[in-house]
């Protein structure tokens, strides 16, 4: 059985986040400290056009345990997930969207979970989706074209919270894709034929109560497509 993980890298992808990292980042330091003993947090500013990269900053300047990485241009949520992984120093690996959708207590389900599993990876699903009956389908859609290419069956390929071990990404191909939103589809393909074991929970999901999603456009999918393609013919 799994050792109780004790210390913990989160980090959280923004971009144009002013009006929920500040809370965000509240809701994930209190939760760490009450669960792990030693821990990092890494803002990630995907080239905002707000205050979200000030923010970050004024919160690295109180908090010694924050790094901000800042991305210029904005680069795609591909590229914030890249830097926060590759730039996660402790053993054990979490993440977060930085749009309040999320309450990282729950954090402490992911780490019972591991430890009752002893899995490399614990992965979360929506209990209920806090999104449009349209993005539901799509992400449904999606996720059944990745199940036939690539035989990567999951409740929820997309979800914005898992447990990770770094040992995972010190393990499989470095992951590439940028703009679109196959990173993570990409993350756990690639963990999947390493033969990782991935474990799968439920987590709550909340209205967005301000700013605005990005995933759901044109251009972002028509990207994440794109890359779905090239690893499928890579590996072919």
């Amino acid at each position: 059985m799994a050792r109780q993980i004790d210390s913990l890298s989160v980090f959280l992808p923004c971009y144009n986040e002013e009006a929920n990292l500040e809370k965000t980042y509240k809701n994930v330091k209190g939760n760490l400290e009450r669960n792990v003993s030693r821990h990092e947090i890494i803002i990630v500013d995907d080239g905002s056009r707000d205050k979200t990269g000030e923010i970050a900053d004024r919160i690295a300047k109180k908090d010694r345990s924050v790094k901000v990485i800042h991305h210029r241009p904005n680069r795609g949520y591909g590229a914030a997930f890249k830097s926060g992984f590759y730039n996660a120093s402790l053993p054990w690996i979490t993440f977060i969207d930085a749009d309040g959708q999320f309450d990282f207590a729950e954090i402490n389900h992911f780490l019972e979970a591991q430890k009752n599993t002893n899995a490399d990876l614990v992965i979360g699903y929506y209990l209920d989706r806090k999104v449009s009956r349209l993005r539901k389908l799509n992400s449904l859609v999606w996720q059944t074209i990745v199940f036939m290419l690539f035989g990567l069956k999951v409740r929820d390929i997309d979800c914005g919270f898992k447990l990770v071990s770094k040992r995972v990404l010190d393990t499989i191909p470095r992951l590439e894709s940028e703009r679109g939103a196959f990173i993570s589809s990409e993350f756990l393909i690639k963990a999947k034929k390493a033969g990782f074991k991935i474990v799968e929970i439920g987590v709550t999901h909340y209205p967005r109560k301000q700013g605005e999603a990005t995933g759901a456009k044109l251009n972002v999918i028509v990207k994440s497509f794109i890359d779905l393609f090239k690893l499928w013919w890579k590996l072919m």
